[in-house]
């Protein structure tokens, strides 16, 4: 099988049927990474389903090497080392303490307060969009609307002050951009600066504490066990990345969707229960985390009729698992009222199931 590169905008546009040919002849592919690495691609449903929920699969890599692995590891400039280790890399039980301790601050309480404020700054960024509508040069949805609108729930979520938005969202769109070693150097000296900010403002929030998520976690105790410093800078740069993607693309791949189907389109306006059910569906049909982040075998493990040895880097691939026909009927067909939905998109039912999915919903 010839293998196209993963990381072209050619194969991003339009990845099912490669996909679809690899569910049928090789479910899990050994392939070579634009950076060289082999990794293996899980495609069907219930292997995704298994990979994202199953501790023969690390998300610390180090769990997965023996010590001459580990001495090899890449060298980590210091100030990323607490990025590095956020909450969505660890395993248990570094995992399962963290995620309690951030369950106290980050509540289904707390986002749902956001709801006024995420609509209002909706219409904010809509009215300029609104207002060029129908010229021929069109305006740019992402610029204006899918990449401001998490960069600025999540800056007021962090409490970060109103002045500081605008440097905040150009460290956003620098650490948010990385898909290469090459990337990441260029996005140093916005990491380091990110870095710096948020540790001056937990500074500041110990001393003078605020209704937002940072004066949450420095608060938040479970059996006498709080967040370290490192810890809260770890969660506010997870939030920032993770959450930034997922809306993103949401939005953007959505909108696109729509656009392609106007006969659904429609039957959304006529029917505004379809929303919930119809955001649902834009994350299954649209995967805007196209693969899960890394897995490493703990030991040989098979899957799918394939063998991983010990240490293989494994990639759950959304993308494909939402489109699979042995899961979904109709799998290429967007669906607005689709029912049942169980669409992988934000790891359904393992314990690294997305933490901030609410909030993505609901920017969404």
């Amino acid at each position: 099988m010839v293998a196209p590169d993963l990381a072209s905008p050619a194969f991003k546009a339009n990845p099912y049927p490669f996909y679809a040919r690899l569910r049928a002849e090789a479910p899990v592919w050994r392939a070579t990474l634009r950076d060289r690495r082999t990794a293996w691609l899980v495609t069907r449903y219930e292997d995704v389903a298994r990979v994202l929920k199953d501790d023969a699969f690390a998300k610390d890599k180090l769990n997965a090497m023996d010590p001459e692995q580990r001495a090899k590891t890449p060298w980590v400039p210091g100030f990323l080392e607490p990025l590095e280790r956020n909450m969505l890399d660890l395993d248990d039980p570094d995992h399962v303490r963290l995620r309690a301790l951030v369950s106290k601050a980050f509540t289904p309480r707390l986002i749902e307060r956001l709801r006024g404020r995420i609509e209002a700054l909706c219409e904010e960024l809509l009215d300029p969009i609104q207002r060029v509508r129908g010229r021929r040069n069109g305006t740019d949805l992402v610029a204006g609307y899918a990449l401001p609108l998490p960069a600025t729930v999540i800056a007021e979520l962090l409490g970060v002050p109103a002045e500081d938005h605008a440097k905040f969202h150009r460290w956003s769109n620098r650490l948010v951009s990385v898909s290469s070693g090459r990337d990441m150097l260029r996005a140093l000296p916005a990491a380091w600066a990110f870095v710096r900010y948020l540790r001056k403002l937990v500074e500041l929030r110990r001393a003078d504490p605020e209704d937002d998520l940072i004066t949450a976690l420095i608060r938040a105790e479970e059996a006498g066990d709080k967040l370290s410093e490192d810890e809260l800078l770890a969660m506010a740069f997870l939030l920032l990345v993770a959450g930034h993607e997922t809306t993103v693309n949401l939005i953007a791949s959505g909108t696109l969707a729509l656009l392609e189907h106007p006969e659904q389109t429609e039957k959304l306006r006529r029917d505004p229960s379809l929303v919930k059910p119809a955001v649902e569906e834009l994350l299954r049909y649209t995967s805007p985390v196209e693969m899960a982040t890394e897995r490493y075998a703990r030991e040989d493990e098979e899957i799918g009729g394939t063998t991983i040895p010990r240490g293989g880097l494994v990639l759950a691939v959304l993308g494909s698992a939402n489109r699979d026909e042995r899961h979904f009927e109709d799998p290429d067909a967007l669906d607005l009222a689709r029912d049942p939905n169980r669409h992988l998109a934000f790891g359904r039912g393992g314990v690294h199931h997305c933490l901030g999915a609410p909030l993505a919903r609901m920017e969404g």
